[in-house]
């Protein structure tokens, strides 16, 4: 994969988001992100394949639900890249909002 088609999928900010979230747990459920970021499935899923594509995250199906998490280590390092840089107060709101879903 282009380094170049990896900050492209990165460039998107629901993408970040959505990266951002699966670099803070091993997997998640769609089902999860949608709950975290307020968005529709449709959106989420549609955003999740462009990271697929972009080979940074996988995929496991289990039942009619698909899980995510990241993969290689490019996207390792760019998680503990963009963690530096993660303060900003609407991943703190997704990561709330996560933590809020999984209890």
């Amino acid at each position: 994969m282009m380094l170049a088609e990896i900050f492209k999928a990165l460039g998107d900010p629901v993408r970040l988001r959505l990266f951002q979230l699966l670099a803070n747990r091993d997997e998640l459920c769609v089902c999860h992100l949608t709950e975290a970021l307020d968005l529709p499935q449709s959106t989420v899923s549609r955003h999740l394949g462009v990271l697929r594509h972009a080979g940074l995250v996988q995929t496991r199906r289990e039942g009619k639900w698909m899980h995510y998490c990241l993969t290689g280590g490019m996207a390792s390092k760019l998680a503990v890249l963009i963690a530096e840089f993660s303060a900003d107060e609407s991943f703190q709101k997704d990561k709330e909002r996560l933590r809020q879903t999984l209890e």
